[in-house]
């Protein structure tokens, strides 16, 4: 399986962006995650197969939302109300036999190649 990451780019704080993450197999769960300079790699949101379950982190619930399109086998994160804070290069991962939705990234088995967000103040 392998995921490309798309939709990343600068845009101002209070502003939105959709993040694409395609997948050239079957995917089960799907996750996004970011990392921020000098900072480890933290959970952002997470969709199972069934696309009914999905969970967020605190600091994006309200703000973001996860979604996937089956017949595009492809997931998106629909970012609104960007904060600077948000600034990040943002990873789509999937896991490869499990529909349960994980904060964890090492129950993940696939990785995009990353996005970068930038969001100015």
């Amino acid at each position: 399986v392998q995921l490309q990451a798309s939709g990343g780019g600068l845009v101002q704080a209070g502003g939105s962006l959709k993040l694409s993450c395609a997948a050239s197999g079957r995917t089960f769960t799907v996750g996004w995650f970011r990392q921020a300079p000098g900072k480890d790699r933290e959970f952002v949101a997470t969709i199972g197969w069934s696309g009914v379950s999905a969970d967020y982190a605190d600091s994006v619930k309200g703000r973001f939302t996860i979604s996937r399109d089956y017949a595009k086998n492809t997931v998106y994160l629909q970012m609104n109300s960007l904060k600077p804070e948000d600034t990040a290069v943002y990873y789509c991962a999937a896991r490869g036999s499990s529909g349960y939705v994980s904060r964890r990234p090492n129950e993940y088995n696939y990785w995009g190649q990353g996005t970068q967000v930038t969001v100015s103040s």
